[in-house]
C-alpha cells in the first residue's frame, strides 16, 4: 500500500509520514527542501524534491507515479499574509490563497488516488482571531471543499485534519522568546493545557487513512480550542 505526502519533510507531515512507515506503508515524501530530503532517505521509500505550486512538475510526478492508495496534503506556504488585513498586500493574501487552496486542489485534480485524501487545514478558519484573514481564507476555504470532495470523489474518501497551536518550523517568522510566550498563551487558552506536537496530529490523520466509514469530515487537533 502506497502513501504520498506533500510536504513531508518537517512538522505535521514528517510525523505523518513516520507513523504510516511504521505501519508498514510505502511512502512518498515530496518537499522543497534538498537537506531536508537528504535527512529522512532512511525513513521512507522515496523522498523527491517537488513544489507544490509548480503545476507543471505536481503534473509529471503524478502521471509517472501511477495509482496509489492514499495522499496527504501537508505542504505551506508558511505565514505569509499574517497581519491586519488594512496593513498587508494584497499579495502577501493572494499568495496564502495559492500556496495551499489552490496547490491541494490542483494536486487533486492530478493525483491517481483510490482510497483516501487527507488535507491539512488549520483552526484558523473556526476562530475570530485579528491578523488572520488570510489564513481564514485559505483554511476555511479547504474545510469548506471535503464535503463536496468527498460526494464528488467517491468511493474515494476525503477528508480534514484542523490543528490548533502546534509546535512546527511554521512559527519560525516569530523570535524564539516570542514564540514560547505565544506557545504558553496557547496552552494555556485550552482545556487540554499545552501545545500540540505533530504527533498528535499524524495521529488523526493515521486514523483518517485507516476509518474506511469516515469521510466528508473536519477533525479538529487543537486541544479543545474549539470548546474553549
Amino acid at each position: 500500500m502506497r502513501a504520498v505526502i506533500m510536504g513531508g519533510t518537517a512538522g505535521i507531515g514528517l510525523a505523518s509520514a513516520e507513523a504510516l512507515a511504521a505501519d508498514g506503508m510505502e511512502v512518498i515524501v515530496c518537499g522543497r527542501d534538498a537537506a531536508r530530503l537528504a535527512a529522512i532517505e532512511d525513513k521512507v521509500a522515496v523522498a523527491e524534491r517537488l513544489d507544490g505550486t509548480d503545476e507543471a512538475a505536481v503534473a509529471a510526478f503524478f502521471a509517472r507515479i501511477g495509482a496509489f492508495e492514499h495522499l496527504v496534503l501537508a505542504f505551506s506556504p508558511g505565514a505569509r499574509g499574517l497581519g491586519p488585513l488594512k496593513d498587508t498586500d494584497i499579495a502577501e493574501v493572494k499568495g496564502a490563497l495559492e500556496g495551499k487552496l489552490f496547490a491541494y486542489l490542483y494536486a487533486i485534480q492530478q493525483a491517481q488516488v483510490t482510497g483516501s485524501i487527507t488535507v491539512v487545514s488549520a483552526a484558523s478558519s473556526r476562530a475570530a482571531l485579528p491578523g488572520t484573514v488570510a489564513l481564514a481564507a485559505a483554511n476555511g476555504a479547504l474545510d469548506r471543499i471535503v464535503p463536496p470532495l468527498a460526494a464528488e470523489l467517491a468511493p474515494v474518501r476525503v477528508n480534514a485534519v484542523s490543528p490548533g497551536a502546534v509546535d512546527t518550523a511554521w512559527w519560525s517568522f516569530l523570535p524564539d522568546e516570542a514564540r514560547r510566550a505565544q506557545f504558553a498563551a496557547a496552552a494555556e487558552s485550552v482545556p487540554a493545557k499545552r501545545i500540540g506536537q505533530p504527533a498528535d496530529v499524524a495521529e488523526a490523520i493515521r486514523y483518517l487513512i485507516n476509518a474506511s466509514y469516515v469521510t466528508g469530515t473536519i477533525l479538529p487537533v487543537d486541544g479543545g480550542f474549539t470548546v474553549s
